[in-house]
């Protein structure tokens, strides 16, 4: 293998051997079916051992298709709540005179809400903990990051008329130009798929004329794709050989991020086509946008108090759950290896039953320590 990718690597016929091969659902005993090249995964996916599951969803996203979906992940009921905290959150920005800015596409073009999972736990901490409490997405993140992940969003609304995005990597090397990933070592570009996750949830139904993502199942096993997907031939080989899914509400879609992927042209004539894209991060890299995870912690403890469903899942969402980068003059690992993590922390009140104030100065003197 070459220390050093650059574009005299990235050749097609190897690219094709790599893709060209179909997804034998005999390798996945858990999945429901396979669509396309994609794996298919219902909610009984939830009732196997969760580790034999884990490893299977794992090996799917390296060394398989490279993307699942799991159809009814998410409740309708709960995904309408959240879709109309977004809208308002839209409907605010764009008041304001605001335009939100796409990686891929034109401001303007699309309705975008960056940093929206720290929006979201401010503006609605309940409809926020009832969503997040979700048994499918930690299932998934834990397959392929483990403990203390990070969770950002995006909710991004392609309008009528929206155009396809080019075949692309995601976040890290994803999001350099070629000459940038090129200064990179091979190495770092087999380590930077397993640093994220992608994910996608349906908040409307998406037939396939409104745009779903476009896929290229097994494409993220090509060692040089985070140069290649810049080259014209293959986005070329991409534009004819993809494939899309079409989606019902609540359906999920989580896949490597060196899958070649991009967003389709919505057709429809009036659809708004919703999706609120997830990335999570490793607690072992850095995660693509800052937020106050304190604040959201100070909005979602008086839910959590009384909250019914797994608070696991939600402080999973929402916390800090990784003890570094931090002071230890001030912040020592007295005990274990570790300091206390916003989420221990978070854990520890919920247990012990402090009121708010209580939790509020804890953060405050948790964030002093750690500066």
């Amino acid at each position: 293998m070459t220390s050093w990718f650059s574009a005299a690597d990235c050749r097609l016929s190897d690219f094709r051997a790599v893709v060209e091969r179909q997804t034998d659902r005999a390798g996945y005993p858990h999945a429901a079916d396979v669509r396309q090249n994609v794996l298919i995964y219902d909610r009984t996916v939830l009732d196997g051992d969760r580790r034999e599951v884990q490893a299977e969803l794992a090996r799917a996203l390296m060394d398989g298709p490279g993307i699942v979906v799991f159809t009814g992940a998410f409740a309708a009921d709960v995904v309408d709540r959240a879709t109309g905290v977004f809208a308002a959150l839209i409907d605010e920005q764009k008041a304001s005179g605001a335009v939100a800015g796409d990686h891929f596409a034109k401001p303007g073009a699309n309705d975008r809400i960056w940093g929206g999972q720290e929006k979201f736990a401010l503006r609605d901490p309940e409809v926020f903990a009832d969503y997040y409490d979700n048994a499918t997405l930690a299932l998934i993140c834990e397959a392929w990051l483990g403990l203390g992940y990070q969770v950002t969003s995006q909710v991004n609304v392609v309008n009528p008329g929206g155009q396809a995005q080019v075949a692309h990597r995601d976040y890290h090397l994803g999001f350099m130009s070629r000459e940038q990933a090129q200064s990179y070592p091979a190495h770092i570009h087999a380590l930077s798929p397993v640093l994220t996750l992608q994910g996608a949830i349906a908040h409307i139904d998406m037939p396939v004329e409104t745009g779903p993502t476009l896929y290229l199942p097994h494409s993220q096993k090509y060692p040089a794709g985070y140069i290649a997907f810049h080259q014209p031939e293959f986005t070329a080989y991409f534009e004819e050989n993809h494939v899309q899914l079409p989606l019902a509400k609540g359906d999920a879609v989580f896949f490597n991020p060196a899958l070649f992927h991009g967003a389709g042209t919505n057709r429809s004539a009036d659809v708004k086509r919703m999706a609120n894209l997830l990335q999570v991060s490793s607690a072992f890299g850095r995660a693509m946008e800052s937020q106050d995870r304190a604040a959201m912690c100070r909005a979602l403890y008086p839910v959590l108090q009384k909250f019914e469903g797994n608070v696991g899942n939600v402080i999973a969402a929402s916390a800090e759950g990784y003890a570094f980068p931090t002071n230890l003059d001030r912040d020592q690992p007295i005990g274990g290896l570790a300091p206390q993590t916003q989420a221990e922390l978070m854990h520890q009140a919920l247990a012990e039953k402090w009121d708010p104030t209580q939790l509020s100065e804890a953060l405050n003197a948790q964030y002093e320590r750690r500066s």
